[in-house]
């Protein structure tokens, strides 16, 4: 371990401590008084989630690093506020859950269910600036920074979305939580995860058979032992790329009864590769919260760059803590993910080894969209598992991005989409998004690998 590593409980972290480091992926405020009172106003509203959710889930994380649990993290690549509505998010929320149930039926364990929403307001960017018909304009960032419409207005970071975007979380997260008390996700009713436009999908058939064996065997244990109430209700958190740093310093907060500070903005923030330098921004503000955190790595990083991050992260090498969510791309992932799997594991470090095998495979077509090959996803996804059975450790999770809506964004899948095919309904703002077939058809194909590299 490095000996330079600094306690989780540091005497020389505070929640503002970022702002001594360059901090990357920041709009430029115009008005430091306004962005002052918008954050003064946000550490005044309530938190979005609490710390004992926060550290069941770091507990249900630890369990997963032993490989008794595997993490199913999805969502929207970034949401907007126009999207807060009941449709979306029961329709986003019905996705997870009928990937979780395929994923418990193939699995035979259980599956931690992870949103990637009810704060994914922020997006990083490639330029500070985009230019078009001679006119440069800041970039858009998301709508808790500015809007998506070419204006000079729109595109002005202004410091009153920070306050939108709690006010949007803690909306999404009500009606999740109640979703999710009222019976919602109950084993007894998957009829109600039902999405109606894919009442045709190839995947439909093959999906009510496993459903129906669910059923039957639900019912006769339930004949055996009566009532069993876990199968009436899941437990779910919520997770972020936590980029904004103004808006994660005002959602940090100490409680009663746990040392320490906790990101209360969200159960699992995470940090994206463009801002996971050592000596960054990011880095020295997720080493002083206890939330479990994650960090999105790519196919430049090496071994020797991999290591100090994670003391500086987990110095107490504590479960559940760190989450390693590898980015490759299907061409780079067999070359690049090995050195780093055999260099965590000499060193002994307690992480969980996550597959995201979206971002690396994001290409644009001759007619302009950007999308993502449902072959490329799918061959990361299968070359992952096959290199960490190669190596001996083990891929805890997979991250993806994903909707219940109709989309044609990703090419390929179920139903063969093809270019010609994302005019039709290509809605992402930023990246494109798996829709319900293509998610299903992945949860299939986990259940398939998983079960493969047991036998082996």
């Amino acid at each position: 371990m490095n000996g330079t590593a600094t306690s989780v409980f540091a005497a020389d972290w505070a929640p503002s401590s970022w702002q001594q480091h360059k901090a990357l992926q920041q709009p430029q405020y115009e008005d430091a008084a306004e962005l002052a009172q918008a954050t003064t106003q946000l550490a005044g509203l309530p938190p979005l989630v609490t710390s004992w959710e926060v550290l069941a889930l770091k507990q249900a994380l630890a369990e997963a690093q032993e490989g008794r649990r595997f993490l199913l993290q999805g969502g929207d690549c970034a949401e907007s506020f126009a999207d807060c509505s009941s449709p979306i998010i029961s329709n986003r929320l019905k996705v997870l859950l009928q990937m979780s149930l395929v994923l418990v039926h193939g699995l035979k364990q259980p599956v931690l269910r992870v949103g990637r929403f009810a704060g994914q307001y922020a997006k990083p960017r490639s330029a500070d600036s985009e230019t078009r018909d001679g006119v440069t304009l800041p970039s858009f960032r998301g709508d808790v920074v500015n809007g998506p419409e070419f204006t000079a207005a729109a595109r002005r970071p202004d410091p009153q979305r920070l306050i939108r975007a709690h006010a949007h979380s803690a909306l999404t997260m009500n009606f999740v939580r109640a979703l999710i008390d009222g019976g919602f996700a109950d084993l007894h009713h998957p009829e109600y995860w039902d999405l109606a436009w894919v009442e045709h999908s190839p995947l439909a058939a093959e999906y009510r058979r496993m459903v129906a064996g669910i059923g039957d065997s639900l019912r006769f244990m339930e004949t055996l032992a009566g009532p069993i109430a876990g199968f009436t209700k899941v437990d779910f958190f919520t997770s972020h790329e936590a980029l904004l740093l103004h808006y994660e310093e005002a959602m940090t907060r100490q409680v009663p009864r746990h040392p320490g500070w906790f990101n209360l903005s969200t159960h699992f923030p995470w940090i994206g590769m463009r801002t996971a330098a050592l000596d960054g921004a990011h880095v020295e503000y997720f080493r002083g919260i206890r939330n479990p955190i994650a960090v999105k790595v790519g196919p430049s990083v090496t071994a020797g760059q991999l290591l100090p991050l994670i003391d500086a992260l987990n110095p107490q090498d504590e479960p559940g803590r760190l989450t390693l969510v590898h980015r490759m791309g299907h061409a780079k992932i067999a070359e690049a993910l090995p050195p780093l799997l055999q260099a965590v594991k000499r060193e002994g470090r307690r992480v969980l080894w996550v597959a995201d095998p979206m971002h690396g495979n994001t290409e644009s077509t001759s007619n302009g969209y950007k999308t993502r090959r449902f072959a490329n996803i799918r061959g990361e996804l299968e070359q992952a598992f096959d290199i960490h059975a190669a190596a001996g450790t083990r891929l805890g999770g997979v991250h993806l991005e994903l909707t219940g809506e109709d989309v044609t964004e990703c090419v390929g899948g179920a139903r063969g989409l093809t270019e010609a095919d994302l005019a039709r309904a290509y809605k992402s703002m930023v990246d494109p998004r798996l829709n319900y077939e293509q998610s299903l058809e992945l949860a299939m194909l986990i259940v398939r690998k998983s079960a493969g590299a047991a036998a082996a």
